[in-house]
């Protein structure tokens, strides 16, 4: 390897280095806030709510999104996995509609 070379592959380095800092700088300057507050105003935003929440929770256990579309393909036909889910979302919903005090 000539010295031009590693200069360049230095060079490149670096500057992968610092764009790859300034990214995580600027991912830190502005987090990615996609769940502000569990308040709603309503009963029924408070259930969708609920089910994002329980499909964040998927996406975040299996980020691999091939893997994931695959798998929904045999849980869609399970019954009891759709129970399950079903499940989760009621303990989210359970969880919302206290921190709304029941929409009263």
């Amino acid at each position: 390897m000539t010295i031009s070379t590693k200069r360049l592959l230095s060079l490149c380095g670096g500057l992968l280095l610092g764009a790859s800092l300034a990214v995580q700088a600027d991912s830190a300057a502005k987090p990615d806030t996609w769940l502000p507050s569990i308040i709603t105003e309503t009963p029924q935003q408070g259930f969708e709510l609920a089910v994002k929440l329980s499909r964040m929770g998927v996406k975040s256990t299996q980020p691999d999104t091939e893997v994931l579309f695959r798998e929904r393909k045999e849980y869609a036909q399970d019954g009891e996995a759709l129970i399950q889910a079903s499940g989760v979302v009621a303990v989210h919903f359970q969880t919302i509609a206290a921190a709304n005090n029941y929409w009263k």
